[in-house]
């Protein structure tokens, strides 16, 4: 049977497709900005009359519509505000776990995904449909899933690199078009600004970048407009590489490996970014397998890894997603990085640790003498190199406790320092 035939024969509506949903199964969803909401949908009127619905996904935005449907139970592995409460309050779960190894982890055979949701562009001439703007946990998932059920949506964006599925290999196809959630660039804050050109000032021309969304990174692409050279390998995109590759400031002629591409995971920004990376050679998107891996991060040249936290202690344990008991994000990709710059840092690699000296209005230091209770520890005071805020950046790379401790103290915030000065002489680090 060619692959039109194929195509018509499975061509479906959504409560078809959710239909072969049954109770206890694990489902698969497409997340960060390609969640399926015709599917969700779908499936949140359905779910009523199942029971023991595993729902596994990473970022998801918007209202939970799953929230009062006790028959389905979300296992997260990274928190967005939709299931923020839920978690913390032990309506649903959080799976702590290397963004790396998820593909691992549905692979084993021992952790079955029945039903995989996902989003994709319509197929190609040869019957080739792409993941579009989140392909690294959703290609691996949804290779390994039972059943694949695709919401094929023109407005998803075709983009390129190992990032496609056959015809073939999906089960159900139900089309509907859908925008991809928008999350346009917001203006950096004058410390987020500070701590970006802080950054910006040891980032050597020729080097390689990662960085996630937010203020501090923005405010670090927005101080590179001087450098020459840069290069793109990063576990996500968002808009403020644009002006830099707009320039030619990002051109990937200076990487170990990929010369001339960016290579990146997923998307996650404005229609302008994702019109931007519309079948544009420039871009790869790769599974998280492999653009978090150390060994291929490391082979970049002079990689520079910048990654936030939520507060670092005098001996350089880094909070990133936790606040005390409380789970905020997850575990990502941050420790794949710093690793992969660390291992790359005889030639110029650099793994920065980025985050505000205050917070709560200035109430709080973030640089603190201990870790608070119930806070999980992302990465290890052993993997810690660059630790920056609007202060300054300091390496921490083979400095003993005490020095570590006096180096976190220089760039806390002047208000706290006296006391992390006393703190520190009673836990014995000065």
């Amino acid at each position: 049977m060619d692959w039109k035939s194929y195509y018509k024969d499975r061509l479906v509506t959504s409560d078809e497709a959710i239909a072969n949903i049954k109770p206890n199964d694990r489902v698969f969803l497409s997340g960060n900005v390609t969640t399926p909401n015709h599917l969700v949908q779908a499936l949140a009127k359905r779910a009523p009359s199942l029971s023991n619905i595993e729902l596994n996904h990473l970022l998801t935005f918007g209202e939970d519509p799953f929230i009062n449907i006790p028959q389905v139970f979300n296992n997260a592995w990274f928190l967005g505000p939709s299931i923020r409460k839920a978690v913390n309050e032990g309506k649903s779960q959080y799976i702590p776990i290397f963004l790396r190894e998820i593909a691992t982890l549905v692979r084993s055979g021992n952790w079955d995904i029945n039903v995989a949701l996902i989003n994709v562009s319509p197929p190609d001439r040869f019957g080739f449909m792409s993941y579009g703007a989140e392909v690294s946990i959703t290609k691996p998932c949804a290779e390994a899933a039972k059943i694949v059920i695709a919401q094929v949506n023109n407005l998803m964006p075709r983009t390129l690199g190992d990032s496609f599925l056959h015809v073939n290999e999906v089960d159900f196809f139900v089309e509907m078009d859908e925008p991809l959630v928008e999350l346009p660039a917001k203006p950096a804050s004058a410390v987020e600004l500070e701590i970006g050109q802080r950054i910006a000032a040891i980032i050597e021309d020729g080097s390689t970048l990662q960085m996630g969304i937010g203020g501090i990174p923005n405010a670090v692409l927005q101080s590179l407009g001087s450098k020459t050279g840069l290069g793109i390998h990063t576990e996500m995109l968002s808009d403020g590489v644009l002006p830099l590759l707009e320039s030619g400031v990002i051109n990937n002629q200076n990487k170990g490996i990929h010369r001339g591409k960016t290579i990146t995971g997923f998307a996650m920004g404005s229609k302008k970014l994702y019109d931007y990376i519309d079948n544009n050679p420039m871009f790869e998107f790769r599974p998280s397998h492999f653009t978090n891996d150390p060994f291929m991060i490391a082979q970049n040249n002079k990689m520079v890894a910048i990654n936030s936290a939520i507060e670092v202690d005098l001996t350089g344990q880094v909070v990133a997603d936790s606040i005390g008991t409380n789970i905020y994000s997850g575990i990502g990709g941050q420790l794949d990085f710093i690793r992969g710059a660390a291992r790359a840092r005889n030639e110029g690699g650099k793994p920065i640790i980025a985050l505000p000296s205050t917070a709560k209005s200035g109430k709080e230091s973030r640089i603190t003498p201990f870790i608070k209770q119930g806070a999980g520890v992302v990465t290890s005071r052993g993997d810690v190199h660059f630790v920056a805020t609007e202060y300054g950046i300091v390496d921490l790379f083979g400095k003993n406790l005490k020095q570590r401790a006096e180096l976190l103290i220089s760039i806390a915030h002047p208000d706290f320092r006296e006391q992390l000065t006393k703190e520190a002489h009673w836990l014995n680090l000065s």
